[in-house]
């Protein structure tokens, strides 16, 4: 694109669901989003290209800024509102500033899927150790999705709680590939996993180069 910023993620998410709202409200660092809310989640390379396009998506909007961070590669954000069309306008904002529209941005692709049974009380106890979310509990089943560009494994998460009955157990959207760890009963996983699995399948965008 004429700005010189690709889009890796851009989505826009309403109705947000509420663990996946609780685990982001525990995580972020600012405007804590709640049930309901619609957020706009965006990745850019490079990553310092964030904070101009953040500053325009504000003075946009009535929109408030839940994270915005720079690592080793990209730039990531989370803008929250409780009004859709508010949130609409600060993405607006962000696509006028780079002279794209959403078909701009990379299409994600599912890099692996896992879904482990039963699962034995040390390995449950080794995620425990660094997950941020629900605990898992052994003798569960535990569903894992890894996918590319790494943001658009929000809209996995919220679109996985949205169709089954299942606790997550974290989310990293920020990297080279995003992961969402899920668990429940094997039925509520497997019907979790396909669903999130359709959500970043049905991204349009350009393939990633």
């Amino acid at each position: 694109m004429s700005s010189g910023i690709t889009i890796r993620a851009l989505m826009q998410i309403d109705n947000l669901q509420p663990k996946f709202a609780a685990y982001n409200g525990a995580t972020v660092q600012g405007s804590v989003p709640l049930s309901g809310d619609t957020v706009l989640i965006g990745e850019f390379a490079p990553g310092n290209g964030v904070f101009r396009l953040i500053d325009r998506a504000l003075k946009a909007s009535s929109v408030e800024a839940t994270s915005q961070l720079v690592e080793r590669e990209f730039g990531f954000f989370i803008l929250r509102s409780p009004s859709n069309a508010e949130v609409s306008a600060a993405r607006d904002a962000i696509l006028a500033e780079l002279g794209a529209t959403m078909l701009d941005r990379v299409k994600p692709t599912v890099a692996t899927t896992q879904i482990i049974t039963s699962v034995e009380p040390y390995q449950a106890q080794l995620l425990n150790k660094w997950r941020k979310g629900s605990l898992l509990v052994p003798g569960q089943t535990l569903g894992i999705l890894e996918c590319e560009p790494a943001a658009y494994i929000s809209i996995a998460a919220n679109e996985a709680e949205k169709s089954a009955d299942i606790d997550i157990v974290e989310v990293r959207a920020v990297g080279k590939f995003g992961r969402l760890f899920i668990s429940g009963s094997e039925d509520s996983v497997q019907t979790a996993i396909d669903a999130a699995v359709k959500a970043i399948e049905a991204v349009e965008g350009v393939a990633a180069k």
